[in-house]
């Protein structure tokens, strides 16, 4: 599924599946916004690995003006996943029908188009093709991506502590997909400027 039209100057950026060939690109990317915003908290010792690894299901990008501008994928639940845990608890759902959307970045020369909306929709839209219910955490000190989530109206799950390395504890916020969300027409998709 692709979302927007060709890139170009005003035009709406383009979501397409991350192929083999975005990642270098990815990489820089995700450089300046860790530069610029500190995400990822921790920079992975190898950041093709931290973007392609674990329980990756799909993973999309985003381009703008003919550059690569964003990033989001989609990960079946991990131990280390708080939001699965504490969207079973509360629906009663068994934590493996969770979707974790996750490694969502804009480049911050593209924000304010949407992009973060626009790569959040897509998550979406593949977890509920597969049957499954997307759930994410963000960095509770993030305001700006937790405004995004809220804007889009997924729901708080809860607040949790993790140990991030020897002396970093981080404190995490969880949330859930609204319930049956067109995956397309999120709310607010058009004002959104950050992503985590």
């Amino acid at each position: 599924m692709q979302s927007g039209s060709a890139s170009g100057a005003g035009a709406r950026p383009l979501v397409r599946r991350r192929t083999p060939r975005d990642l270098g690109a990815c990489v820089r990317v995700l450089g300046e916004v860790h530069r610029s915003d500190g995400y990822p908290v921790n920079w992975p010792p190898s950041p093709r690995a931290w973007l392609t690894g674990g329980a990756l299901v799909s993973a999309w990008v985003a381009e703008s003006d003919g550059r690569l501008s964003g990033h989001v994928g989609l990960s079946r639940s991990g131990a280390a996943d708080a939001a699965p845990g504490l969207w079973s608890a509360l629906t009663g759902s068994d934590a493996g029908a969770a979707a974790v959307v996750g490694r969502l970045f804009v480049d911050p020369r593209a924000r304010g188009r949407g992009i973060g909306a626009l790569l959040m929709a897509q998550a979406v839209a593949e977890a509920r093709r597969r049957g499954l219910h997307p759930v994410l955490d963000v960095v509770a000190s993030d305001t700006a991506a937790v405004a995004l989530y809220e804007r889009l109206d997924w729901r708080p799950l809860g607040t949790v502590e993790q140990e991030w390395g020897p002396r970093l504890t981080v404190t995490v916020r969880c949330y859930a997909a609204p319930p049956g969300a067109a995956a397309g027409h999120a709310p607010g998709a058009t004002r959104a400027r950050r992503s985590s």
